[in-house]
């Protein structure tokens, strides 16, 4: 369910195109300028999109919906004629009644990227906005740029996700998902899995999701349990503490940890509830947990590592349960 569009990404500062001391995150609302554009037939908001937001725009009508080439003659038209339908007018004007203070998410999203910034000083900081994406992605991190869909995160009880989406899904789309979904793959696109290097098993994806999830919390100076970047509930949590070693044993005793299958790998790393352990219905994502818990554990052995180095490195495999 969680998706994401990510790209390479690039520098970008505010004032000198660099980063700074000073993070100041602001969200822009490309999401108004897309309700002036198609359903006010505003051709000064569609001028901002192609000028001062065409990136933005690029990306939203290529490589979200899909409608074509933005350079294409009639795409404006094309854009006014998708945005029309009543579904989607009317999750645009639900959307900007929802998020119409942005205040408390670009609070959070400002701490999380000054804790990043102090983490990583060389990390490049992106230009924020929220769009309304027709239920297409959650997150979009390209080059200098993070936008972040208002339609997915209209709340559990939204009616309209109870037409499309599972309840294991929608548990998801609430508002305070925003924060941790977008410094999650701000970094995933910032630091990119190294499939080049052949480690591409179920432990080196672990890894990887667990270290991105890890330093999610970290910077929030959460209790890494997995409440905060995973969305876990009390109850979640305590059943990953309380069947961990088990879980590894599992993983042990049956070679999946450097399996390269797509269902084993789906089946810890998705956030699907599975059926992975003595058919009960684990937490989503447990695989990420357990790579968290890794990932604390290296941290704790290994004090003199940053979280820049952290990022750069790409082999666990010494932390592998059967070598602890």
């Amino acid at each position: 369910m969680l998706s994401a569009v990510v790209f390479s990404a690039c520098c970008w500062n505010k004032r000198s195109g660099c980063p700074s001391a000073d993070v100041d995150i602001k969200v822009f609302r490309y999401d108004r300028l897309q309700y002036e554009a198609t359903e006010l037939n505003s051709l000064l908001a569609w001028q901002r999109m192609s000028t001062e937001w065409a990136h933005a725009t690029r990306l939203l009508i290529e490589d979200v919906l899909e409608l074509g080439s933005v350079d294409q003659p009639d795409i404006n038209g094309r854009m006014c004629a998708y945005f029309s339908d009543s579904v989607l007018v009317r999750l645009m004007e639900d959307a900007d009644s929802v998020f119409r203070d942005m205040s408390p998410i670009e609070k959070e999203l400002d701490e999380g990227f000054k804790g990043l910034e102090k983490e990583v000083p060389s990390l490049p900081l992106p230009r924020v906005y929220s769009q309304i994406s027709a239920l297409n992605q959650s997150v979009v991190v390209a080059d200098s740029l993070l936008g972040f869909s208002l339609d997915k995160y209209m709340g559990a009880d939204y009616p309209l996700y109870k037409r499309y989406y599972y309840p294991y899904q929608r548990r998801f789309m609430s508002p305070e998902r925003i924060v941790p979904d977008c410094l999650t793959f701000y970094l995933l696109g910032q630091y990119p899995f190294p499939w080049e290097e052949g480690h591409r098993a179920l432990f080196d994806i672990m890894m990887y999701r667990g270290k991105i999830a890890w330093i999610v919390e970290h910077v929030f100076d959460a209790d890494g349990s997995g409440e905060f970047s995973l969305g876990y509930t009390k109850e979640e949590r305590e059943w990953c503490a309380g069947n961990e070693e088990l879980l590894w044993n599992r993983m042990s005793e049956e070679n999946q940890l450097l399996s390269t299958d797509p269902m084993v790998i789906r089946a810890y790393i998705s956030p699907n509830p599975g059926d992975v352990f003595f058919k009960q219905h684990t937490p989503p994502s447990v695989g990420v947990w357990l790579g968290m818990r890794l990932t604390d554990k290296w941290m704790k052995e290994h004090k003199d590592m940053t979280v820049g180095q952290l990022l750069e490195k790409t082999d666990f495999r010494e932390l592998l349960p059967s070598s602890r």
